[in-house]
């Protein structure tokens, strides 16, 4: 079974999504049948890449709050993101362009890297202290090479604007004829979908229900037929 996930770095509910969907994976009885994709999704596609701002200012300017009241939903996020055992600094972190990390984020999934990568982006930009957006390209080549990457092919990538770019795009177009406009979106063997960070409870009912839901293979066989296996061909009798 697959689960594809829509989701963003600069996203907080996404991060606290990720860890309660695994919590539920991790209990699944069929989890080591479950593959799980990391799709990309910007929340906010059209901020140039070098506009970075307080998250406090970001979120007032967006939303028509006050910075207290940013703060509040800070604290609040810090507090559900405790919950999980995850780190969140509810204060002095940045916010800025995302598709250089969704192009990595191809690139890792290429390597077979994309879980790791997309973990410690995230911890990253919600746990550390240090910036995912204005440090530059070393920056982000010190992460990739701690998910398992190749230094050289991550400069690569990140000299190259046109690298996985249309991946990237194609993600985001599958997300909108899904009816995705917002993130975490789970979609589970493109039969069920799962919007938001819902508690673990509801990842576990979702998992079940689309894996019983599986259909199984239906065989034609009018018997007879000639095939190959481990042990051999059939040889032709007549």
């Amino acid at each position: 079974m697959r689960v594809e996930i829509w989701s963003d770095i600069a996203c907080p509910w996404c991060y606290v999504g990720k860890a309660r969907f695994e919590k539920a994976l991790a209990a699944f009885p069929h989890r080591d049948d479950v593959e799980v994709v990391h799709r990309s999704f910007e929340l906010d596609p059209g901020r140039a890449k070098d506009d970075v701002q307080p998250v406090l200012a970001m979120l007032s300017k967006k939303y028509g709050m006050s910075e207290a009241q940013a703060q509040a939903g800070e604290d609040n996020l810090g507090a559900q993101a405790a919950a999980e055992g995850l780190a969140y600094r509810t204060r002095d972190r940045d916010h800025g362009n995302t598709f250089d990390l969704h192009r990595l984020l191809h690139l890792a999934k290429e390597q077979g890297r994309q879980d790791e990568l997309i973990q410690i982006l995230y911890r990253a930009n919600f746990a550390e202290e240090r910036s995912l957006f204005s440090e530059g390209t070393e920056r982000l080549v010190e992460l990739a090479v701690e998910a398992g990457l190749d230094a050289a092919a991550v400069r690569e990538v990140l000299a190259d604007p046109a690298r996985y770019a249309d991946e990237v795009r194609a993600d985001e177009r599958e997300a909108a004829e899904l009816g995705a406009n917002g993130v975490p979106f789970f979609v589970l063997d493109r039969k069920y979908g799962v919007s938001g960070a819902q508690p673990a409870e509801v990842f576990t009912q979702a998992l079940s229900q689309a894996w019983g839901a599986r259909s199984p293979l239906k065989l034609i066989d009018e018997g007879g037929a000639q095939a190959c296996g481990p042990d051999g061909c059939a040889v032709p009798q007549h």
